[in-house]
């Protein structure tokens, strides 16, 4: 690996989690090249003229320095030039990490520091929608495991978009998944299950998923076990208008010839989602899925009303089912 002395690390993207870990990355290769290494950090936003030449001056106390600017966007015209001048001719025993949060602020330096050669950029751009799955398996395989296709679907769903909090997963099934050898086994469904499986915004999945697949009594056992957990009835229907909303319009997209990635985004689904699609799909044609958003939009209505939400919640699982086999 190149050494990051005598270069400036330009981060760039508007994913804090994802901007942080780098430079967080960063620095910890700067002390792996020297632990003794001094670290200064400061906002671009606070840097005054004349202040980056006394930071990337050599040290007093260490043979190598590092100094992190976060939000170059924020930087004063002159202090602006001044980083300019600097990444021209970098120091030899300075590392330099700058972070830039993306949009058109700050964009002018932001392309003249690219054409430079001592600049290297980690560009930290969030996963659209539908890659969130795969960016969830690329963090397992970066740990050292490999996870299952079901069982990275059913993390993000139990966890949501939060990148920071599906790392956090990730790390945590790493943990559950390695022996006392130091082995690591396949990170499985039932494992995923066995840790998040008791979120309420997965067990309103696990519900529609199996009136949707048709298994009536498969989904009332998973619905009398959501009451009684005190799951929120309201997330329980948003599940079941998202899974045949997601149905509908699969049904819809196959029709035009797509390709996998570009039948995620018309779906809005990950890649990994769509083989459970396109099997649900076989039972149910568009007078179906017509009558099933029905049923889910009256117990929508009656749950957030003065009806019985157990009565609305069942009759509806029954109704979805009804019009799959229909």
């Amino acid at each position: 690996m190149a050494s990051l002395f005598s270069t400036l690390v330009l981060i760039t993207g508007g994913v804090e989690f994802l901007a942080d870990r780098a430079m967080r990355r960063a620095l910890a290769q700067v002390h792996d090249e020297d632990p003794e290494t001094s670290v200064s950090e400061v906002d671009g936003s606070s840097l005054a003229p004349g202040e980056l030449a006394g930071l990337t001056s050599p040290s007093l106390f260490s043979a190598h320095s590092a100094v992190v600017v976060r939000g170059i966007e924020s930087l004063d015209p002159s202090v602006a030039d001044e980083l300019l001048a600097y990444a021209a001719a970098p120091a030899p025993d300075v590392a330099v990490v700058l972070t830039h949060g993306g949009g058109q602020k700050g964009k002018g330096v932001l392309d003249k520091l690219r054409k430079l050669g001592a600049v290297q950029e980690i560009v930290t751009a969030a996963p659209k929608p539908w890659e969130v799955t795969r960016w969830t398996s690329t963090e397992v395989r970066q740990l050292g495991a490999s996870i299952s296709e079901d069982a990275a679907d059913y993390l993000v769903a139990a966890v949501g978009h939060d990148l920071r909090s599906l790392a956090a997963a990730a790390d945590q099934l790493v943990d559950a998944a390695t022996g006392a050898d130091g082995r690591r086994d396949k990170i499985s469904l039932d494992l995923v299950r066995q840790y998040f499986g008791g979120r309420a915004e997965v067990k309103g999945f696990d519900i529609a998923d199996a009136a949707i697949d048709g298994d009536a009594a498969l989904a009332l056992e998973q619905l009398r076990w959501a009451i009684n957990n005190n799951v929120a009835s309201v997330l329980i229907t948003s599940a079941f208008a998202t899974g045949l909303r997601s149905l509908a319009r699969y049904g819809v997209a196959l029709s035009k010839g797509l390709r996998e990635a570009e039948l995620a985004r018309e779906v809005g689904a990950p890649p990994f989602r769509l083989k459970r699609l396109r099997a649900q799909l076989k039972g149910w044609d568009t007078v179906g899925i017509t009558t099933a958003i029905a049923a889910v939009a009256r117990a929508d209505l009656d749950v957030k009303g003065a009806a019985d939400p157990e009565y609305a919640l069942e009759r509806m699982v029954l109704g979805v089912v009804a019009a799959r086999v229909r």
